[in-house]
């Protein structure tokens, strides 16, 4: 026994580990190293038998304790199994069934049980604008939800008849059986194939609902979508979904929030974005300008000598916070310089004064020395103004 590894090394625990430490650790080493997932790996065979020994050995309280106290010693002497110990009689459905299927006889390893379930959820989708989204909007859907069948009153089964216990599972959902693998005999738990985990069978279904026990009708459902609701988020509508089974709770209907562009707003968390235009008077001497914003137009008074680019922040503009819609975010607003693309013969000559007037002297000045430097040539002849890429070196 002195080559065995210790089993809490073997499964990567400490010795203190709880039960559901080292049922985790081998569910790892389990799917990794199984042969069915490594076909013809004699390594990682040795290892998965390796694994299941040292589980087998600390999944049980009374062989642990003597593990514990004993070692590999506490074990000599095992017929059978990996490495000396007998794993037959051994349920291990419970691990492999939740790994790999149909691995040791087909279908889910574990029985649905035949309690009180609660039923599936029902996703779906509702389109609001940008606004909406931001103060928050009543909707109202059309889907379709399954209820209790008036017939049978969700029995499932013809008036005047009632479900019969399932013989194959004795009522139980679930059957089990033992199969040979190649660490020894398992036993494996699935669902019971004739009532389907139900633990009944119907035998005259009602004609109703086909023996479902439910009747599938269109349904009108009012939904109210929170303030500061964000593209993809969830509204989560209690019991509107599938019904529980076995007396179950009904499942919950999901709407998914699809918020359409807007043509001014962009959105960032709970912040938001536009730009504004102004003419270039108004950059260069200032003044008040209109500002969109969710909750309507703002004046802002922007500084002479305003450059194009500039961002301002109205603060407190933004989109609300879910949990406090009193809370909001900011506005960030983007002013640029709008440029005008057409001008008539009055408007061009009043721009070039007007760049005559602010630049105009310095060029005459220019000029001006420009020439008297001409005027001043060895010869007295006036020397020739030399054009781009004509320059001698």
């Amino acid at each position: 026994m002195a080559d065995k590894r210790d089993y809490y090394e073997v499964l990567g625990v400490g010795k203190n580990a709880s039960e559901s430490e080292i049922k985790s650790a081998y569910r790892k080493l389990a799917k990794k190293y199984h042969p069915d997932m490594n076909p013809g790996d004699k390594e990682a065979e040795v290892k998965f038998k390796e694994a299941s020994e040292a589980y087998a050995i600390l999944s049980d309280a009374d062989k642990r304790r003597q593990y514990d106290q004993f070692g590999h010693a506490a074990f000599e002497g095992g017929a059978g199994g990996a490495g000396g110990f007998d794993f037959s009689g051994m349920d291990m459905g419970d691990i492999f069934g939740d790994l790999f299927g149909d691995f040791f006889g087909g279908g889910r390893s574990r029985g649905r049980s035949n309690g009180p379930m609660k039923g599936q959820n029902i996703r779906t989708a509702v389109r609001i604008n940008f606004k909406e989204a931001c103060f928050g909007v009543e909707k109202e859907i059309d889907i379709v939800l399954k209820d209790e069948c008036n017939s049978c009153h969700g029995s499932g089964a013809k008036a005047g008849t009632s479900p019969q216990t399932c013989s194959k599972c004795g009522g139980k959902g679930q059957v089990v059986f033992t199969q040979q693998s190649l660490f020894g005999v398992v036993r494996n738990v699935q669902s019971c194939p004739d009532c389907h985990g139900t633990g009944k069978i119907i035998k005259e279904r009602c004609p109703d609902c086909n023996g479902s026990g439910f009747i599938s009708k269109k349904k009108n459902i009012a939904v109210s979508i929170p303030a500061g609701i964000d593209n993809g988020q969830c509204v989560r509508i209690r019991d509107k979904g599938e019904p529980g089974i076995n007396g179950g709770e009904r499942g919950d209907l999901l709407v998914e929030v699809i918020v359409g562009n807007d043509p001014i707003f962009k959105r960032q968390d709970r912040d938001i974005y536009s730009t504004v235009s102004m003419t270039f008077a108004q950059a260069a001497l200032g003044g008040d300008i209109r500002v969109k914003t969710i909750d309507g137009e703002v004046i802002y008074n922007i500084k002479p000598g305003t450059q194009t680019d500039t961002r301002v922040r109205l603060r407190g503009k933004g989109v609300p916070s879910l949990r406090n819609k009193s809370v909001r975010g900011d506005h960030y607003v983007t002013l640029v310089v709008q440029v005008p693309t057409k001008m008539n013969n009055e408007q061009k000559d009043l721009l070039k004064e007007f760049d005559k007037a602010m630049y105009g002297a310095a060029e005459e000045s220019s000029e001006a020395a420009e020439g008297s430097e001409e005027n001043v040539g060895s010869n007295g002849s006036k020397p020739k103004k030399k054009g781009f890429g004509k320059h001698k070196k």
